[in-house]
């Protein structure tokens, strides 16, 4: 869950919802810089895909009682997230073994590799395993620049749809998440150096380079759950009570 503490409310956004998000911006990448193709197919596939692990964790949202908050993707319980994730590949797999591996690939990446935490510890040896086994059941040699290729642009999308999702609408650069403040990790040849966003006003964001075709929108689902309902009958109910509401975001040069 993406939480937004507010003065009486906590806006909420599914995982899943912003996972759709990113699928809709891959759509829109220019087919010049990448010629579609049945992997890029999979690819976009499941990049809309890729957070389906947190459905079923989203649906009972939990209360983080030392913060006094629910719970976001950032903080949940370890256990229960690496569960999740592992659940969450797997059902990709049911439609996409390359999906499955960029999805194994995208949460192995979460972690770092000198962690002394058991647990993550057989996670990424686990995905280190299930990555090779996707890629032996396609039975198919796929180039290494386009798995990294493909790989990016999932994890570029997943930024900018976070960006979209975290950010207040129309905050100033100065105020925006520190993560995405100084533009996106990832490097492609059209931007070598990365791409920057920033809200030109409350509904537009100005991507530089621009990867799309053209400018379009995209609708992301949230809830504001007041914080004297979640004292009143607890964060389960109070969430499923809250109307969903929705934020028009567009996507400019």
């Amino acid at each position: 869950m993406i939480v937004h503490e507010q003065e009486s409310h906590f806006l909420m956004i599914t995982q899943h919802d912003h996972a759709l998000v990113s699928g809709e911006i891959v759509l829109h990448w220019k087919s010049n810089f990448l010629l579609r193709s049945k992997l890029r197919e999979e690819a976009d596939w499941a990049i809309g895909q890729h957070d389906r692990a947190w459905i079923p964790l989203d649906e009972n949202p939990l209360w983080n009682e030392e913060e006094q908050r629910p719970y976001t993707f950032v903080d949940y319980p370890l256990k229960e997230k690496l569960e999740a994730y592992r659940r969450g590949i797997n059902e990709v797999a049911k439609r996409t073994l390359y999906g499955a591996m960029l999805c194994s690939m995208h949460y192995q990446s979460f972690f770092s590799t000198e962690t002394s935490d058991e647990m993550v510890k057989d996670f990424l040896n686990e995905q280190e395993v299930q990555q090779h086994d996707f890629y032996k059941r396609m039975r198919m040699e796929v180039p290494k620049d386009i798995v990294d290729l493909h790989f990016k642009r999932l994890q570029f999308c997943d930024d900018l749809s976070l960006y979209a999702c975290m950010n207040a609408p129309g905050v100033d650069k100065e105020k925006e998440l520190p993560w995405f403040k100084n533009g996106f990790p990832q490097s492609f040849d059209f931007a070598p150096e990365g791409m920057l966003a920033h809200w030109k006003d409350e509904s537009r964001v100005a991507v530089e380079p621009f990867p799309f075709e053209n400018s379009f929108q995209v609708v992301i689902p949230y809830k504001q759950v007041a914080k004297k309902e979640i004292e009143s009958i607890g964060l389960k109910q109070a969430y499923y009570h809250s109307p969903t509401k929705e934020r028009v975001v567009w996507f400019v040069k």
